[in-house]
């Protein structure tokens, strides 16, 4: 297997290998985990992708996780992103398939906003535009080491909060459905999330975030669109130009990332498989308790100045 630099600091392209090849043999699955640990985005070009075949190497890496309510693929093990409607016709810019879309268009981290967050995404692009409707990742692992060292250690004990209605209503006030809003409620987790295989830290926020415990809602909402602005700056992204046959993994404790936009009416259809975060993941770190959490609103409480503004 050889392992070629995509990104700046980090995302990787494994060449020799493919998603079957994990499945069949341990060693390879060796292999690509501890790439995946080290590079946080991986791709695979060529691939012969198939649902099952997405599947079945998808959870080699853990448990696999069912699709939202109200959403394309509910229930299953697949997340359908696709502009188009069952006759294979490319809906209208203000159909809701297109404003989830639009959403996906911020930075985020999957599935910060669900009780069980997740550890890796697989992405598959089955139908893409020749041209637009790339993937932009950035790194949080890169990011944590480029923060002040006060700033660092204050958000190392800090606690956010995440709502998806919250994200969706950046796009439209009501994209967010009752039933999403009723089975999502808002959660909280730890805005530094180590990773116990090197011990790295990353910061954990998204465009789902929308509150710090301890903070009046303003400066935290500063605060944390100043978070994004840092780790997704232009110099340390990778944006990755979509082939047939790619398909992309990534460490969503270590990452950001967003679709970016393409012309009006050329059909993209892409579709995600989730692996939802264990403890052997580092998850049981970033759960709040309500220690950690009374502890976490004592040190912004206790600050005597704002560290929304330039970071």
């Amino acid at each position: 297997m050889e392992i070629v630099p995509l990104g700046p600091g980090f995302a990787a392209e494994l060449r020799g290998i493919g998603l079957a090849d994990v499945v069949a043999r341990p060693e390879r699955y060796d292999a690509v985990r501890a790439a995946f640990e080290e590079h946080s985005v991986l791709l695979f070009r060529g691939q012969d992708v198939t649902d099952d075949a997405q599947r079945a190497f998808t959870r080699c890496f853990g448990p696999l996780e069912v699709t939202k309510r109200a959403s394309l693929g509910e229930g299953s093990h697949f997340s359908i992103l696709t502009n188009l409607d069952p006759d294979g016709l490319v809906v209208a810019a203000d159909h809701r398939q297109a404003l989830v879309a639009k959403a996906n268009q911020l930075w985020h981290t999957d599935s910060s906003f669900k009780s069980t967050p997740a550890l890796a995404s697989v992405l598959s692009a089955r139908v893409i535009p020749p041209n637009g409707g790339e993937t932009e990742f950035a790194s949080t692992r890169l990011a944590w080491q480029r923060l002040p060292d006060d700033l660092r250690a204050r958000l190392a004990n800090a606690f956010a909060r995440h709502d998806y209605a919250h994200s969706r209503g950046k796009i439209s006030p009501d994209l967010a459905t009752p039933v999403e809003r009723e089975t999502l409620p808002p959660v909280r987790w730890r805005m530094a999330w180590r990773n116990p295989v090197n011990g790295k830290l990353s910061l954990y926020v998204a465009s789902h975030a929308f509150a710090i415990d301890g903070m009046p809602t303003a400066e935290a909402q500063a605060l944390l669109q100043a978070l994004i602005a840092l780790a997704t700056a232009p110099e340390h992204t990778y944006l990755h130009h979509w082939r047939p046959g790619d398909v992309i993994m990534w460490d969503n404790r270590a990452t950001l990332h967003r679709g970016r936009p393409w012309p009006e009416g050329l059909p993209r259809h892409v579709v995600r498989t989730t692996v939802a975060a264990t403890d052997a993941d580092g998850l049981a770190s970033v759960r709040p308790t309500q220690r950690r959490t009374r502890r976490a609103a004592r040190l912004f409480y206790r600050s005597g100045k704002s560290v929304s503004g330039g970071l």
